[in-house]
């Protein structure tokens, strides 16, 4: 089953500097029937203005990935990593036991990105904060692995998360396809473009659940990219 949950259906929060759409209930978008997918909590499209940003704020027991689809973002935290995520890379955080940190847009652009918290298998980790370079050329054959909770896909170069979980992305050329198979459960997200996801057409910033799919068929209307989040039903 997929389940096609468009952009403009989103919630949305505009504050002026910041441009949000969640997929899933956060802040003053409310709504029960979104709380989540299996571990899964947050997914927010964020667009952050030039010279903006998100100011020093506390995390605690959550798996926080940040993909960057445009421009960069500028990380600090109080464990004393910092580092600079620009557009196709990811950095991933583990709040653990808590952690402060701020994220600023300080580019001459607008940054476009997707926030995703996931619950960790255990709570009371130390914080930890990762960032990583991803292959930027179209894919041929499948998405390349960016996260994962399996030791030995962070053997391979995947960033980790303490969780049973996977994240995949990858851009296609306008014509192609891809096949993808789902370990259990994912929820596909399209950053650019448009795809087709078993004849189901989906746009930039549409997002979609998928349950009780083993493999599922990418095609590329028009050039774009993709994420898929697979992780287990139950947290």
């Amino acid at each position: 089953m997929i389940k096609h949950y468009p952009y403009e259906a989103l919630g949305r929060h505009d504050l002026g500097w910041l441009d949000a759409h969640f997929h899933f209930s956060f802040a003053e978008y409310r709504n029960r029937d979104r709380m989540g997918f299996g571990p899964l909590r947050v997914i927010n499209d964020d667009i952050i203005k030039a010279g903006t940003g998100f100011d020093t704020h506390p995390h605690k027991d959550m798996e926080i990935i940040t993909y960057v689809r445009k421009g960069a973002i500028t990380h600090r935290d109080s464990q004393g990593n910092q580092g600079r995520t620009q557009a196709g890379n990811v950095q991933v955080m583990s709040a653990g036991t808590g952690i402060f940190h701020s994220e600023f847009n300080l580019e001459s652009e607008d940054t476009n990105l997707y926030q995703i918290w996931i619950h960790p298998r255990n709570k009371g980790l130390k914080p930890a904060w990762d960032a990583r370079e991803f292959p930027q050329t179209p894919v041929q054959t499948s998405l390349t692995l960016l996260v994962s909770g399996r030791a030995q896909d962070k053997e391979a170069g995947a960033l980790y998360i303490d969780q049973d979980a996977a994240i995949y992305g990858g851009r296609l050329e306008a014509g192609s396809k891809v096949q993808h198979r789902i370990h259990t459960q994912a929820y596909l997200l399209v950053s650019e473009g448009q795809i087709e996801v078993e004849g189901l057409l989906m746009k930039k910033g549409d997002g979609a659940e998928i349950t009780g799919i083993d493999t599922i068929t990418l095609k590329a209307i028009e050039a774009g990219e993709v994420v898929i989040i697979d992780v287990p039903q139950t947290h």
